[in-house]
């Protein structure tokens, strides 16, 4: 069984501002990153399948199928994108990296099986850097 990792690169901004709170509470929870003018962030998104190698190609993801769902799922839809503003799921929902990772798996699960039909490769995980020292990492088995 092998793990295959696909890095990705995608810039967007967002601004940390959760509803339900006061703007006082926003700003001692998210800092500098309740600015209301927003922040960006050049992030670097790892998406990992795993599978058997095909007897025939040697290979257990098709890279070229990966790229394709995810520039059609993640990169098209959020690159140079407000999150809060231009992505229908943030319109309520802070776009923490949390939000992110998890928002990117259930894009990526909901089109897997057109891209990926039969049993392998199986979606894995999603891994996020928000900056150099600021990392996510979710697992796809824990979406619905």
């Amino acid at each position: 069984m092998f793990r295959v990792t696909r890095r990705y690169q995608f810039a967007a901004s967002h601004r940390l501002h959760a509803h339900g709170l006061s703007d006082e509470e926003n700003r001692r929870l998210y800092g500098k990153c309740n600015n209301p003018f927003g922040h960006g962030h050049n992030y670097v998104l790892e998406v990992s399948a795993r599978g058997p190698a095909d007897a025939n190609t040697g290979s257990a993801v098709d890279p070229r199928r990966l790229d394709e769902l995810v520039a059609r799922e993640v990169l098209q839809p959020f690159e140079h994108r407000n999150l809060n503003c231009d992505v229908e799921a943030f319109r309520d929902l802070t776009p923490t990296s949390e939000n992110l990772a998890v928002e990117i798996c259930r894009r990526l699960k909901r089109s897997w099986p057109s891209m990926f039909p039969g049993e392998w490769p199986k979606l894995e995980k999603v891994r996020i850097a928000e900056t150099a020292r600021n990392i996510f990492e979710m697992d796809a088995h824990e979406i619905p």
